[in-house]
Parts: structure tokens; C-alpha cells; sequence
């Protein structure tokens, strides 16, 4: 499907499925911390990505997908999982020491590190003056949050695990910048997902051995329940169904609607893991936010 034929409005299916991968996305924050408790946060990344790798190909295979044909795409699908990995090992060794509720936030960094990349990809979408805002806006709006980290920190590191999530923002951009000026652009949304899962599944695993990280000698209900959500729920489900929806509806449209998962983050990390909030971070959000609308407006 061909921009051409995409809708240009979004129906309630689409806002239905959408709002609900948002939700699960603010979730999946809440879900990996609390499974740090149990398992440690490289061999959770890496063994999540191992099942939703097995899955995607699983999905691939029933619906007659070919994923290993010769395309092209193994140099930038290999630069993709490996700052997929380097992505999620932040995320998952700064939930140690910073709350998913910031966590959420300074991902969301990740669309300005996009627009600042995108021309340097495709030389003729230059920032205009409203998007330059936008982006003062936003890294105004993440300083601002970060430095609640040194003044008045929840954590004795609480700053360590800020700077991972910035981090972790880069590292997303830059595998978004990494698919688009690769052959990845042309390529099925099911084999960018599993180069994206399967490269990050050998390195975390790799990387978690050589941390010399515990494997859970006994995975109790809690754990499989928080760890079957993030794999099969969220790294399989969610991303397909957001593929879909980037197949069928126009972009811009549904980028707006992604200014939801950092709220859904901040009320899933204070409802049920009882993280304060507090107003610097909220308006940290909302500037975010403001700074998001002026870029993709």
C-alpha cells in the first residue's frame, strides 16, 4: 500500500488500536522494572527480544512472509538491531536506578533526534523555523527534568538513570534514521521487526553473560506474567499492529496520538508502582508535548 492509498483520517478502529498501543507502551516501562526484582535487566532485554523474534517469524511463516531472501538490507538491518540492543540496555539498566515514569518521558526525546537527523537522510526535509522551536521547546523541556535528578533525586543515582534514558532516546532515533536510509525502507515491516528483535536478541544475551548476570533459577507467576507481557503483548503484538497502522493511515496523523504514552507511563508508574510525580515532571511533559506538535505540525 502506497502513500496514495492510505486514509487520511483516522477512524475509531484505528484510534481504538492506537490509543491501546500507546497504553501498552506506558505500561512496558512499569512491567520491566518490576521485573528487575527478578531478573536482571540484560537477560530480560535480551531473552524478550529471543521471544518476540521467535514469534514474528512464527507470524511471518503462517502468512506466507519471506524474511531471508536477498534484498540488500543486511547492512542496515544489522547497524538497526545492534542500536535497537544498545537502545534497550539503557532502558533496562536505567529502570535501576531512575522510576519508569521519568524513564517514559525522556525516551519520547527520540522524535527530535529523528527531525534533527532527517535531513542529512532525505536532503530536502529541512526544519523550518516553527520545528527549530519545537526542538528548543523539548531539550528545554528534558534539562528541566534532568536536573531534578542532582537537586532533589528519589534515588542516590537517580541522575545515571536520566542520562541512560536520553540516551536510549538517541539510540531510538537512531535506528529510525538507520531504516530510512537503508534498503530497511523498502523492506516488509516483519523483517525490519525481526532483524531489529533477532540482532538484539544474540548481543543482549551476549552482553548478559559477559556482565556476568544471573539467569532466575526459578521463574515465579509474577515474573513470567511481567515478562510474557513485555515479549508477547508489547515487543510482538503492539508492534505489529502499529505496523498495520502505518500501512493503512497517514503518519502525521497518528504521531500526535503517540503524545500519550509518556502520560500513560507517568499514571502506570504512580498507580502501580507507587512513584511520585511531581510538577517539574509534569511540565517537563507538557512542554514535551508542545515541542512534539510544533515539529510534526
Amino acid at each position: 500500500m502506497n502513500a496514495a492509498t492510505r486514509q487520511s483520517h483516522l477512524d475509531a478502529r484505528a484510534i481504538a488500536i492506537l490509543l491501546l498501543c500507546c497504553l501498552l507502551w506506558g505500561i512496558n516501562q512499569v512491567a520491566a522494572k518490576a521485573a528487575l526484582t527478578e531478573i536482571g535487566p540484560l537477560w530480560q532485554a535480551g531473552l524478550r527480544s529471543v521471544v518476540a523474534g521467535l514469534l514474528v517469524w512464527l507470524w511471518a511463516a503462517s502468512r506466507g512472509i519471506r524474511l531471508f531472501e536477498r534484498d540488500g538490507s543486511l547492512g542496515g538491518g544489522l547497524l538497526a538491531g545492534l542500536l535497537f540492543a544498545a537502545e534497550f540496555a539503557c532502558i533496562f539498566v536505567g529502570l535501576q536506578y531512575t522510576s519508569a515514569s521519568r524513564m517514559v518521558v525522556f525516551i519520547y526525546l527520540s522524535p527530535f533526534v529523528v527531525a534533527l537527523g532527517m535531513p542529512w537522510i532525505a536532503h530536502g526535509e529541512k526544519l523550518s523555523a516553527r520545528q527549530w522551536a519545537g526542538l528548543l521547546v523539548a531539550f528545554a523541556a528534558v534539562a528541566f527534568a534532568f536536573a531534578e535528578g542532582f537537586s532533589s533525586p528519589s534515588t542516590p543515582r537517580q541522575w545515571w538513570g536520566d542520562l541512560l534514558g536520553v540516551a536510549a532516546a538517541v539510540l531510538w532515533g537512531g535506528t529510525t534514521l538507520a531504516i530510512r536510509g537503508s534498503r530497511l525502507s523498502s523492506a516488509a515491516a516483519e523483517k525490519t521487526l525481526l532483524y531489529q528483535l533477532g540482532v538484539s536478541a544474540v548481543a543482549l544475551c551476549a552482553a548478559a553473560v559477559w556482565a556476568g548476570e544471573p539467569l532466575p533459577v526459578h521463574w515465579s507467576p509474577r515474573l513470567l506474567g511481567l515478562f510474557g507481557f513485555q515479549a508477547v503483548i508489547v515487543s510482538f503484538a503492539s508492534y505489529l499492529a502499529w505496523f498495520w497502522l502505518i500501512r493503512h493511515y497517514a503518519a502525521t496523523k497518528l504521531a500526535v496520538f503517540t503524545l500519550s504514552t509518556p502520560l500513560f507511563g507517568l499514571l502506570a508508574g504512580a498507580l502501580l508502582l507507587g512513584e511520585g510525580i511531581s510538577a517539574r515532571l509534569v511540565a517537563a511533559l507538557a512542554a514535551l508535548a508542545a515541542g512534539i506538535v510544533l515539529v510534526n505540525r
